[in-house]
């Protein structure tokens, strides 16, 4: 039947490239000024790490659901903080 676990991580993977692409077009424009645009497309990442928590569910496996978990709050997390750094840049 094949190794399962390798194609459910997949999702992880591509909810971290989300996040690094979000920090580099932070990079772009200053990473200190944060970014509108960089932080929508970290916290896209989400979306990808959501269904790979539920492909962990799905198939019982503690790794894929923890690293789905940890991806997600890592997307949000860095979406958050070059989002707030662009509205202090703004204010400031």
């Amino acid at each position: 039947m094949g190794d399962p676990v390798p194609d459910s991580k997949t999702p992880v993977f591509v909810a971290l490239a989300a996040v690094a692409i979000g920090i580099v077009i932070a990079a772009v424009q200053g990473i200190t000024h944060g970014s509108i645009l960089g932080g929508v497309v970290a916290a896209l990442g989400a979306i990808p790490a959501c269904f790979g928590m539920w492909k962990g569910i799905q198939q019982e496996t503690q790794g894929t659901l923890a690293m789905s978990v940890g991806t997600v709050l890592l997307a949000l997390g860095v979406a958050a903080v070059l989002i707030v750094l662009r509205v202090i840049h703004w204010v400031a």
